[in-house]
This record gives C-alpha cells, structure tokens and sequence, in this order.
C-alpha cells in the first residue's frame, strides 16, 4: 500500500488500521510505504516494489506525477487499485473513494445556508494535481457560483497539512480585512486555519469548515470552533481496498468504481 502523505496524518491512521485488520483477516502481508507528498518518492517506491514482485498495489496516489509508474506495475503484470485519490490511467482495476465532488458540493451548501447566502469565503486548496483537490474544489465551487452574493475572495493551495494550512490562511488574513466563511479541502488545513485565525484575533468573526472528520475536527466541532466537517469513512476505504485486491487475486470480477458514502458532521 502506497500512501501519499506521512504516517501521523490522521486519516491514514484510520485507513491503515482498517486494511490491516482486512490483511489479517484474510491471511495476507501488507506492506506500507508513505509518500510525504512527494511524487518523486513515490513513484521510487511504485519501481521498488515492482522489482518486488509484489502480488498487487493499492496506491493513493500524490499526484498524476505518478501515473507513468502506475502504468509500468500494470504492464509488469500487477494489478493496481487506487484508494481515495484516482489516477488518470486505464490500467486502474478499481478506485475506492468518497464522491469527492458531492461532499464539496455538501460543505458548499451548508456553509453557503449559514452565511445566508452571502458574504466573503476562503478556499483552501489540496495538494495541486490531486484528485481529491480537483474534486473537492469542483463541487465547491459548483455550489458558491450559484450564489450571487457570495464571492470567493481567495483560493489557494495549503497541500493537505496544518503547518501549510496556518501559514496561507494568515497571508490571507493579513490581506483581507472581511473573511466570512472558509472551506478546507481537509481537516488539517482547516484547523491551521483556525489557529491562524485565533492568533490574528478573528476566529470569532470567520465560520469553518473542513472535509474528513478527523478526531481533532470533531474537537472542535464541540467547542464551536468548527461549523462542520465532511465525514469520510478512511478505515472502511483500506478494508475495502484489501478485499478488493484479494477478491482479484482470486480471479473474482471487482467493479470498476465502489463508492464509499460520506456524511455532513455538524455540532
């Protein structure tokens, strides 16, 4: 299994615990490399593990940076599945994920329902080249263009981490006096975010909401920092993808696509 981003990032936390217990379960070795958003790195690692000879890849890929490693596992004769994030590649047997695209348009609604249908709203933007990002943003925006009185002042890239998601949220703080809503692409850029926004003195002024619904998020949903997140289901996702793959290797038929469903988690 090959992660795009750090083993103490929560929501691979819970998508490795829930392919490790399907590994266990169904007798298999599960090997996990982390990316550390590095697209280089992984496609290093995609080239290891074919000289490996590996039985299959699960890959939840950083970027499209990675697709020509994807394709040489394929043409190596190892079957790939993808796992939250897709990868632009017809050698795919399946992708496991969230409809990314309606859990933007769901955080879009509901931010949009609390600001009344107006104002001035920040996205913060995943990892550039990501599915997730594309998807997440897509459905977003989908939702904010439909509402004339809402402008999206900003939209920049945070690359899915809270040190990032801090740092461009005070830059935007800095040059904006009037911010009335924030999306996140994840839960750790929002909750940089906040911190930002507590340190400039306007968490108060300023409603948040994230994607993912990491144990921190929910945190804060609690204490009223949080307006909301989008709750993915990460360990369901790695048990899926494990017993999708086996399911394979045992020359069973898998779908193309298994959507995995997402729900709006607010206080």
């Amino acid at each position: 299994m090959l992660l795009s981003m750090t083993e103490e990032t929560p929501f691979f936390i819970s998508l490795v615990k829930g392919a490790g217990e399907a590994a266990d379960r169904l007798n298999v070795t599960l090997s996990i490399r982390y990316a550390r958003d590095d697209p280089d790195l992984q496609s290093a690692d995609l080239l290891s593990m074919i000289d490996d000879r590996v039985n299959a890849l699960l890959v939840n890929p950083v970027s499209d940076a990675v697709v020509p490693a994807i394709e040489k596992a394929a043409a190596a004769g190892i079957p790939v599945f993808t796992i939250d994030r897709s990868a632009p590649s017809d050698t795919i047997i399946c992708h496991i994920a969230s409809d990314n695209l309606s859990g933007g348009r769901m955080a879009g609604e509901y931010l949009a329902e609390k600001l009344n249908r107006r104002g001035n709203v920040v996205e913060l933007e995943g990892t550039p080249g990501s599915s997730a990002a594309h998807y997440r943003g897509a459905g977003f925006n989908q939702i904010m263009a439909t509402y004339p009185d809402i402008t999206v002042i900003a939209r920049k890239a945070a690359n899915f981490t809270r040190s990032d998601g801090k740092a461009v949220f005070a830059h935007i703080l800095a040059d904006y006096p009037k911010i009335d809503g924030v999306f996140a692409h994840n839960d750790d850029m929002i909750l940089g975010a906040i911190k930002a926004a507590k340190e400039a003195g306007r968490s108060k002024d300023i409603m948040f909401v994230g994607f993912d619904a990491i144990e921190e998020a929910i945190d804060a949903l609690e204490s009223g920092d949080l307006l909301a997140t989008v709750a993915q289901r990460p360990a369901e996702m790695g048990r899926i993808g494990v017993e999708t793959a086996f399911k394979y290797l045992q020359a069973e038929a898998v779908p193309k696509s298994i959507p995995v469903d997402l729900a709006l988690i607010t206080k």
